[in-house]
């Protein structure tokens, strides 16, 4: 494996579990020095450093960032994947629901950017990257809320992109589809078939299958990697083709 975050410092918000665990290890294993954030970071293995952190709240923020980049010493990649779920119509999720949702993914997003930018600032390779989903580009039932909060960080994500090139920032998204990850793990145990329910989340993917951690956290690191230095304000759909491909029959 390549060593092209040799010498660099990457925080990953998330980071203990799922997706951004995975994305973690990868960066570690390709040479970065890499902090998770996340608000029990105890499922993060050595050689991570776990910070304990609240996307939602201001101070614990500011705090885990700047011991991040007080313990790395500096800090090249920023990954903001922290992220909570919903499911349900535009009337299905009370007020506060919706509050708590944007108040983590969009918010959390803006809060842990604007912290790591003084950092960032003084790298000479900064990346963004920012974990959206499919549900951003691709209308699917029972998901109002949780599109409403990846929608506006893929809005987020050009408004950055072209706020901070100039200062040789970076910013990019990844849009999973539907990612084999414990949280769908947690939902297929509670179906009323398990099995049915996972032929169902398999076959709404053009590929046929669910999306592996492994595969999202590959593309997350190439954004963030020299070998994207001229790729911002894009979106990179990791998805088996689910949000552009219409496979018919093939009789």
């Amino acid at each position: 494996m390549s060593e092209d975050f040799a010498g660099r410092a990457a925080l990953v918000t998330g980071g203990a579990s799922g997706i951004g665990l995975a994305t973690a290890l990868l960066l570690a294993a390709r040479g970065a020095r890499v902090a998770v954030l996340d608000v029990d970071p105890s499922g993060a293995p050595d050689p991570l450093l776990r910070l304990r952190g609240d996307v939602s709240d201001d101070a614990s923020v500011a705090a885990a960032v700047a011991e991040a980049v007080e313990r790395l010493g500096r800090l090249d990649v920023l990954v903001n994947n922290a992220g909570i779920g919903a499911a349900g119509t535009v009337e299905a999720n009370g007020f506060d629901e919706w509050r708590r949702v944007l108040d983590v993914n969009v918010l959390g997003l803006a809060r842990v950017t604007r912290a790591a930018l003084p950092a960032l600032r003084r790298s000479d390779a900064a990346a963004v990257v920012n974990v959206g989903s499919i549900v951003a580009t691709a209308g699917l039932p029972e998901r109002a809320l949780y599109s409403a909060s990846k929608g506006a960080v893929a809005a987020l994500t050009r408004a950055m992109a072209v706020d901070h090139v100039g200062e040789g920032i970076r910013v990019n998204c990844v849009h999973p589809g539907t990612v084999d990850t414990p949280w769908i793990g947690r939902l297929l145990d509670v179906a009323d078939d398990r099995e049915a329910a996972l032929a169902a989340l398999q076959a709404r993917q053009p590929n046929g299958r669910l999306v592996s951690m492994d595969e999202v956290a590959q593309a997350i690191a190439y954004l963030a990697s020299p070998q994207a230095a001229s790729v911002t304000g894009t979106e990179l759909a990791v998805d088996g083709g689910m949000s552009g491909l219409r496979p018919g029959r093939r009789d």
